[in-house]
């Protein structure tokens, strides 16, 4: 079995101290550039890649990437508009300080796998990207005693970058009550943890485990709460995942039956662009038919007449960053909370006699 070659073969090799050859990768401005070529030239011949960067971390105390906790999906990294732009604003930070990026895809099924990925990670800090609260690797990441920066957990001592998600859709639902709206249905993922399309029963918002869904389910209840609409009247329908599909066939659920709601909102663009299809599959028109209302605002949901609350993606993974990367900037809470409007466009309307 062929022996792996170390600093200290190279150093034997050249007749130098083995201190000489490590400054050649890491102190290059204490050799001549003679010296340090052929310290490279001979690390070539010999095989030798270079200093394994866990023990370069050991000497600067940083290893120069930050650990990205995300979804269990890694494909969302390059298809989800509000993800890609998120990680667009985080990447840019990043780069600013000189920085790169490590996806860790957690999965939802095997969370064992996903904490001991967390725990052997070689990074300076973790990011959170739709993470649900009960998830192993939450403990593994604080195990660590690394910097962590959520946008989906605004708890007291740990750093967060993200909006008022109850505050975002109270002024949705206040939007669909100045309508006429009170019989509405709400399609999300995760208002429990099982991945599957169905209606939910549900006793009231915080018994919604996923943190997101939870809040932005508390806004819409507080606001039909203030027109009289209990709580036990909104149609609560739990979709399979964050993609247009299970939009689609979560609204189904409601849609097809007897006694369709006026509205339906959605706690995503992406879930809310599924239910625009399926009143489309059924000859509905959105805004006369039934309203729709989203959230993010993705590029498409402009094209698509979706009215939505905006949010500003690239803005929370930039400043997120900038938090893990140059600490002093974060405020003295070490929460910075970022604004959210309401944007209305066609797929929102009046509740005709005839829908009420």
């Amino acid at each position: 079995m062929k022996v792996k070659p170390t600093l200290q073969t190279i150093a034997d090799e050249l007749g130098v101290s083995r201190s000489t050859v490590s400054n050649a990768y890491s102190r290059p401005d204490q050799l001549s550039p003679h010296l340090r070529d052929k310290i490279l030239a001979t690390a070539r011949r010999l095989g030798y890649t270079g200093p394994h960067p866990g023990a370069r971390s050991l000497r600067t105390g940083t290893v120069g990437a930050i650990g990205v906790l995300f979804t269990d999906d890694l494909r969302f990294a390059f298809t989800d508009p509000f993800a890609v732009q998120f990680l667009a604003g985080l990447a840019a930070a990043a780069q600013r300080h000189d920085t790169g990026l490590l996806l860790l895809p957690l999965s939802a099924s095997n969370e064992e796998t996903a904490a001991s990925m967390v725990q052997s990670a070689v990074v300076d800090g973790f990011c959170s990207y739709c993470i649900p609260d009960w998830h192993a690797a939450w403990a593994a990441a604080e195990a660590r005693g690394l910097p962590i920066v959520t946008g989906e957990h605004r708890n007291e001592g740990r750093l967060f970058v993200g909006i008022d998600e109850a505050a975002a859709t109270r002024a949705a639902g206040e939007h669909l009550v100045r309508l006429g709206h009170r019989r509405i249905a709400v399609v999300s993922d995760w208002l429990i943890p099982e991945r599957e399309n169905h209606p939910v029963s549900l006793t009231d918002p915080d018994a919604v485990p996923y943190y997101v869904s939870r809040e932005r389910l508390r806004g819409y209840a507080e606001a039909l709460g203030q027109a009289g609409v209990p709580f036990g009247e909104i149609i609560t329908i739990n979709a399979a995942g964050n993609a247009r599909a299970d939009g689609a066939a979560a609204a189904a659920y409601t849609l097809d039956r007897e006694e369709r709601p006026t509205a339906i909102v959605a706690l995503t663009d992406l879930l809310a662009l599924g239910v625009l299809d399926a009143l489309t599959q059924r000859g509905l028109a959105p805004g006369r038919d039934i309203s729709v209302i989203g959230f993010d605002d993705i590029p498409e949901a402009a094209t698509a007449g979706l009215t939505t609350v905006r949010q500003p993606a690239a803005d929370r993974g930039r400043i997120a960053g900038e938090l893990l990367l140059d600490p002093e900037s974060a405020p003295p809470t070490g929460q910075v909370v970022l604004p959210t409007e309401l944007i209305v466009r066609a797929s929102t309307g009046p509740v005709s006699s005839r829908r009420s």
